[in-house]
């Protein structure tokens, strides 16, 4: 297109911009029009992309981070000829694909966003897998608002991209200066945003985002830089074009008042199509082979092996025998024992540092390009992260997390490094996965359980080393449990355990036993799915159900017993072993007891609880 086509171009972005909030009554119509001459010239002039092959290995990647903004987005999806003008105006309806901010119910969308300063985190994964993985030309952009540059782990991704020479990434910054209730930090200073980028080793471009000779000279410019990412740090207008609104306070996020006027200030409606460049059809699709089962290590009953460990030598054998298995560890790696992934499959491990949001990002990033992510880190240090979590199952995403170092057993540390809120967390997210393997042949066989579900899973791993008490063939399905203990009808109450807390439990049954007392022991190793089954035989069996959790009570294993009743099933008598209380340093023997969820405790809680049950 000549350079008055694009401008004209981006009138017509603004106009159906305007257009789609009007229909819906809501939205953000002026963030979108500041963007709009950045978006026409990626779209006619940069962008190689085929609508019709969303999966086609070299498709260029376009990230809306600041998401607010997807009228835009679905404005460009209109010029290109993927949506038509009866679904744009179905913008934000019931049931419509365009909703108030992109998700991946659109093909063309590989990521949710909306939750500001994740569109660049997102972005270095996918131009990781471009650099080191498919090895492909296609280049990432990613579109974000100057509010958004405030966001830590925006810089957290800034740094990771300067350091691994991403010349493949370009982010585009929409210095539009008005945040959502004011002026932004900077404002217009480009310059500020040019030294802080410039410092982290970026190659910077400030131009006049209005200008649409100089945005292709700065996108080309993008192209040709080598081992440097690229910002085009564009100064714009907020509702650039309609005088009521451009460059003012107070419009942010509403649709505008007069929106048949302003469209005419505008120009008037456009029908330009944009035949978008598509990349060649010889890109070939690097899809890794997989060499079948992995052959997971397997460990001795009786020996004693941290589920840690297991973890590393089961993601190990998982990578030779995938090759779309990938790692990603937050300078942990030693005490996490993805070191055993990296030393053996060193093209496909990831080092993030101690950078967790990052970590969880790139991890989405990834999966957008068909590879199976596991990113590791303590248990503790995830919650830093939660909001990638959560923005990860609205993507849609298949990402496998572990945390090590859960609980108090991890001993002198103290409370900082212990993941005592970790399974609430991961539960509540939507469509999660989450397991709490005791001993070492159970982890094995769950973390290569995990590599083919769908959504976000969460495994959870312990510090110190536990007995083995599977054998290696023995099989863990996803949503069950195992029963470790049981008299029969003799049994007069049910201990539900996982993790380290499992083998308190078998100690205090044997206790018990010698008391005279039967129980029942449940392995619940999966917290979500949860095995109601099981545990609704065990609460008609014996009436009376114990969880002990190295936890805090709220949102891990009690809770999630306590959830399988709430369907209608008759529930039983339910009491809980947790944290509750503030953890100091201690040794893991010392923590479980000052906890009150060792064996000894244990047995002093059935015996009450049994008492209690069976006295009038």
């Amino acid at each position: 297109m000549r350079y008055e086509e694009l401008a004209d171009l981006a009138q017509q972005l603004r106009v159906d911009a305007v257009r789609a909030a009007d229909a819906a009554g809501s939205g953000h119509p002026t963030s979108s029009m500041s963007a709009a001459d950045l978006a026409a010239v990626l779209l006619a002039h940069h962008l190689r992309y085929d609508f019709d092959r969303p999966d086609h290995p070299g498709n260029d990647r376009f990230v809306l981070s600041k998401g607010h903004a997807s009228p835009l987005l679905y404005a460009m999806y209109k010029a290109a000829g993927a949506v038509d003008d009866d679904e744009l105006l179905t913008f934000r309806e019931l049931g419509s694909r365009l909703e108030g901010h992109p998700t991946p119910r659109l093909p063309w969308v590989d990521v949710a966003t909306g939750s500001l300063g994740q569109g660049l985190p997102v972005g270095v994964g996918m131009a990781l897998a471009g650099k080191r993985l498919d090895r492909l030309p296609y280049r990432v952009y990613v579109l974000c608002g100057d509010s958004e540059m405030a966001e830590g782990s925006v810089w957290e991704a800034v740094e990771h991209a300067a350091y691994n020479h991403l010349d493949n990434l370009t982010l585009v910054v929409d210095v539009n200066r008005l945040g959502q209730r004011g002026p932004t930090r900077h404002e217009h200073d480009l310059t500020a945003y040019a030294r802080r980028l410039d410092a982290f080793g970026w190659h910077t471009v400030e131009v006049d985002g209005h200008d649409v000779e100089a945005v292709d000279r700065a996108f080309a410019e993008a192209r040709s830089t080598v081992r440097q990412p690229t910002a085009i740090l564009a100064a714009t207008r907020k509702g650039r074009g309609v005088a009521a609104v451009e460059d003012l306070e107070g419009f942010h996020g509403k649709p505008l008042k007069d929106a048949e006027d302003a469209v005419m200030e505008l120009g008037g409606p456009r029908s330009l199509h944009v035949d978008v460049r598509r990349p060649p059809d010889d890109a070939p699709a690097r899809r890794p082979a997989r060499a079948g089962a992995p052959e997971l290590p397997r460990f001795e009953q009786g020996d004693s092996v941290a589920t840690r460990t297991a973890y590393g030598h089961a993601l190990e054998a998982l990578g030779s025998a995938r090759g779309d298995v990938v790692a990603l560890d937050a300078e942990v790696g030693d005490s996490t024992r993805t070191e055993f992934f990296a030393k053996a499959h060193p093209d496909r491990y990831f080092e993030c540092y101690i950078a967790e949001q990052q970590l969880v990002a790139a991890a989405v990033g990834l999966q957008t390009r068909g590879y199976v992510p596991y990113a590791s880190t303590f248990a503790a240090f995830l919650t830093r992260a939660h909001d990638f979590v959560r923005m990860a199952a609205v993507s849609q995403a298949g990402i496998n997390v572990i945390g090590s170092h859960s609980g108090v057993s991890i001993g002198q540390d103290g409370p900082s490094q212990m993941g005592l809120e970790d399974l609430a967390m991961f539960r509540s997210v939507h469509g999660s996965t989450v397991l709490h393997p005791c001993d070492a042949n159970q982890t094995a066989k769950l973390v290569a359980a995990m590599a083919d579900l769908e959504g976000v899973r969460y495994l959870r791993t312990s510090r110190g080393d536990a007995p083995v008490i599977y054998g290696p063939d023995e099989e863990f399905p996803v949503g069950g449990s195992k029963v470790l203990r049981s008299h029969g009808d003799d049994d007069r109450a049910t201990i539900v355990a996982a993790g380290v807390t499992v083998h308190e439990a078998l100690k205090a049954a044997d206790a018990l036993a010698d008391h005279g007392i039967p129980v029942r022991v449940i392995d619940l190793y999966s917290l979500k799915p949860v095995d109601a089954d099981t545990l609704d035989d065990a609460a008609g069996a014996t009436g009376c159900l114990l969880t002990v959790e190295d936890h805090h009570p709220e949102g891990g294993l009690g809770d999630a017993v306590a959830e399988a009743f709430s369907d209608g099933r008759p529930a039983p008598r339910l009491a809980r072993l947790a944290v509750r209380g503030m953890p100091a340093s201690a040794t893991p023997e010392e923590q479980l007891r000052k906890a009150g969820i060792d064996a000894q405790s244990i047995t002093a809680a059935v015996q009450l609880l049994v008492e209690r049950v069976v006295t009038p």
